[in-house]
């Protein structure tokens, strides 16, 4: 077996370890797979605090979450000095400053990445607005294609663009760009209000409030991703779960015509790859107080 293999000039020890046993992915056809996507997926995760999933022994193995960094950064990876708002110890993060930094988590057995929706040189000025569509017991995939045009309908009544994206599990994120300057009460305060509509427009569809008995037949439209230190899965990120899925962005259309939430694996991506469907993001200017 090979002892090390380099992947965007990154070291990476005992590439084939398998990672995805499921499928047979091995650590460097994961290391691959974030330098095929580098493009496309670092403008949404470069200089955002991280929470990271740690798989040492690989796809349905414990694992653990990890928000706070300490010892040596890699290259590619830089630390994020975090306040503390009640005025305690400050923590530090990880973030992402190019694609050495996706390689360089994958060589620390990491498999997800989750980030903040604001970047580090503005804390307390997030830049999204997400919704975490995360359907209970009953409901068809049909249904939460459904619901996220709801959500996209809610938020364009109220003037904002919206994207879409699958999770890489059973749900969908619906994530609104908007310009840095509501602080994190606020985008929160805004998320639960869209939340709260859309459970009063269709109670049988919707449901604002966590709880597996009040999720049973409907979606849980989570608001709660927006509040400061909460996180949500990076788009491209791949997932600790079987046969190696990840979240992949999508056009409206594209989500309309899918019939399965985990069509995207790390061995499909790249090859579907055609217009990025979140392209126009970066070119959309949107207030949430004009909101």
């Amino acid at each position: 077996m090979r002892s090390e293999e380099r992947v965007a000039g990154v070291a990476l020890t005992h590439p084939d370890r398998r990672v995805f046993p499921s499928a047979g992915v091995t650590k460097l056809e994961l290391a691959r797979y974030y330098e095929s996507v580098a493009e496309r997926m670092l403008p949404h995760v470069i200089d955002r605090p991280l929470m990271i999933l740690r798989c040492p022994d690989g796809e349905g193995k414990p694992g653990f979450y990890q928000k706070h960094v300490t010892g040596r950064v890699p290259p590619g990876l830089a630390r994020v000095t975090i306040p503390d708002p009640r005025g305690g110890p400050a923590s530090t993060y990880l973030r992402i400053r190019d694609a050495r930094g996706l390689v360089a988590l994958v060589q620390m057995d990491v498999i997800e990445i989750h980030v903040w929706g604001a970047v580090a040189r503005r804390l307390e000025r997030p830049d999204r607005v997400v919704f975490d569509l995360d359907p209970g017991a009953g409901v068809t995939w049909a249904r939460v294609v459904s619901g996220a045009h709801a959500v996209r309908d809610e938020l364009e009544r109220r003037g904002l663009v919206s994207f879409v994206k699958t999770t890489g599990g059973k749900g969908v994120h619906v994530v609104a760009p908007i310009t840095p300057g509501p602080a994190w009460s606020e985008v929160r305060a805004f998320a639960r209000d869209v939340a709260e509509t859309l459970a009063r427009a269709a109670p049988g569809k919707f449901v604002a409030r966590s709880g597996e008995a009040r999720r049973h037949g409907r979606i849980f439209a989570d608001y709660l991703r927006n509040g400061r230190g909460a996180t949500w899965v990076a788009p491209y990120s791949a997932r600790a779960r079987a046969g190696a899925p990840v979240s992949m962005p999508v056009s409206w259309d594209d989500l309309t015509a899918v019939n399965k939430p985990l069509r995207w694996t790390v061995r499909t991506v790249a090859g579907m790859f055609g217009r990025d469907p979140w392209e126009g993001m970066r070119g959309v200017r949107q207030s949430l107080r004009s909101a």
